[in-house]
């Protein structure tokens, strides 16, 4: 059985359907197990393609504007570093814009980005909704929009046919793979505190699956969802771990956010309260995205227990494929990469040693072969 059809089956085994999560509670044992099978399955290493193998040739040269929502954060920075790789390979100038992490930023940086009259924009972690009139404004101009994590899942986004298509993960795999960790961590008894940043239709989603992948252990609880904001955690992150703390003590023993950064700023707090980096709780878990600072935690085993990563820079190659799709006036692939989860036992794995996630799958060379280039 394929990576994929495992990981379908797995899901579907325990009620879970897309981002419709529907987990009924189990005998634990039963549950345990399944969660491990899940879990072993997502740590495996990846060496397989089984993305596209046809295509459109190389659109020859095009000016592209990569729009990033932030580029502190290391996802959104991951994939626009792979997406201005692979432009390259094809020929194409880019150029990257920082949205800075703010609602009025992103509207600043894409309609720079509208001004330069590119032939494409890249949206690299722009909620697609918050700016939906600017995105109609490029797309009105001719203008080819390709997203990653821009929407709730892959592919097209409904409502927003300015999109050609989102690039991500299916959040269903990030979420499930984090629940699981945290449930299989605990032996079945885990109290488990949520972050997110409602802003984001993809956060909110992996949240909602995470929450109900928890409770679907008869012995686990989700103690709260925390909704702060991922442009100003720098501010907020560390008072209210100090907080969170004071207010559930040794009920919190996992947290679950959906983006690394979190983490970047929960340490001090946890030090400060005494609690040991490698055994104390909570033990923390990023849904999302596999950044350099969460490799070195886990392997130093400072705060961070594991990080379900996604192939940042073979997303930025997906998304060069899908542009150049979107150009010659094809249809996307309707490629959705796997997740992977790194905890200490294979941190040095499948490019974690480079503090990646970067598949030995030769997706570099798959997609010149489409593109007609060396």
């Amino acid at each position: 059985m394929t990576r994929s059809k495992l990981l379908t089956a797995l899901l579907t085994s325990v009620g879970v359907a897309s981002l419709a999560f529907s987990v009924a509670r189990a005998d634990d044992a039963a549950y345990l197990e399944k969660a491990k099978a899940y879990l072993k399955n997502v740590a495996a290493p990846v060496t397989k393609w089984d993305g596209p193998t046809t295509g459109p040739k190389g659109v020859g040269k095009k000016l592209i504007i990569i729009v990033s929502t932030d580029q502190r954060n290391g996802g959104a920075q991951g994939a626009a570093d792979g997406a201005a790789e692979a432009a390259k390979s094809l020929g194409w100038e880019t150029r990257i814009l920082d949205g800075q992490g703010t609602v009025p930023g992103h509207a600043t940086a894409l309609t720079q980005a509208i001004a330069a009259k590119p032939d494409g924009i890249m949206n690299v972690g722009i909620d697609s909704k918050e700016q939906q009139p600017v995105l109609e404004q490029a797309a009105a101009a001719g203008i080819k929009i390709v997203g990653w994590h821009a929407g709730a899942a892959p592919g097209p986004i409904d409502g927003i046919p300015a999109v050609f298509t989102n690039v991500t993960t299916d959040p269903s795999e990030v979420a499930a793979s984090a629940g699981y960790q945290a449930v299989v961590d605990s032996g079945g008894h885990a109290g488990v505190i949520l972050f997110t940043d409602s802003i984001y239709a993809i956060a909110t989603a992996k949240t909602n699956a995470s929450k109900a992948i928890v409770e679907g252990c008869t012995g686990c609880k989700v103690l709260e969802i925390a909704d702060t904001p991922i442009a100003d955690l720098g501010n907020r992150m560390g008072q209210l771990t100090t907080s969170l703390l004071s207010k559930y003590g040794k009920a919190w023993t996992h947290s679950i956010a959906v983006n690394d950064l979190y983490y970047d700023f929960s340490a001090p707090s946890l030090q400060a309260a005494g609690i040991d980096p490698a055994t104390g709780s909570p033990q923390q878990i990023s849904s999302g995205d596999g950044s350099v600072p969460a490799f070195k935690r886990i392997r130093d085993k400072q705060y961070q227990n594991a990080t379900v990563a996604e192939p940042l820079n073979q997303q930025g190659w997906i998304m060069a494929d899908e542009m150049n799709r979107a150009i010659a006036g094809d249809k996307p692939s309707g490629f959705v990469p796997h997740v992977h989860l790194f905890t200490g036992a294979n941190v040095e794995a499948d490019g974690g040693k480079d503090n990646k996630f970067d598949p030995g799958n030769g997706y570099r060379d798959e997609y010149k072969k489409i593109w007609g280039v060396k």
